[in-house]
């Protein structure tokens, strides 16, 4: 009994970071991240398993938050990365947390 039960939690925990991650993506979609950045290779932008990895283990998530907001350049090359000042904040840190989470 105890297997089972242990089991099902490990199940549902599973889905539950399935369900997350699904989210974020979709939340990358919805605020065209994707036109110029994508999971696995790059775009125009890095993709984000490349940030996840420079970024390992580094305390970034405020600067990141603060370069999608504000845009930047010269971490990943010459091209720049345009502001956008348009997504809302809990989405931007929901959206940076993930991209490091790769």
């Amino acid at each position: 009994m105890n297997n089972r039960l242990l089991t099902a939690g490990l199940l549902a925990a599973g889905l539950l970071l399935a369900g997350t991650a699904n989210a974020s993506l979709a939340l990358a979609q919805k605020n065209n991240c994707l036109a110029c950045h994508s999971v696995d290779h790059k775009v125009v932008g890095p993709a984000f398993k490349e940030i996840a990895a420079k970024y390992k283990g580094q305390n970034v998530q405020a600067r990141l938050e603060e370069k999608v907001k504000k845009g930047g350049a010269g971490s990943f090359g010459p091209i720049p990365m345009s502001p956008n000042p348009q997504v809302p904040d809990a989405e931007v840190k929901q959206l940076v947390q993930w991209v490091l989470s790769q």
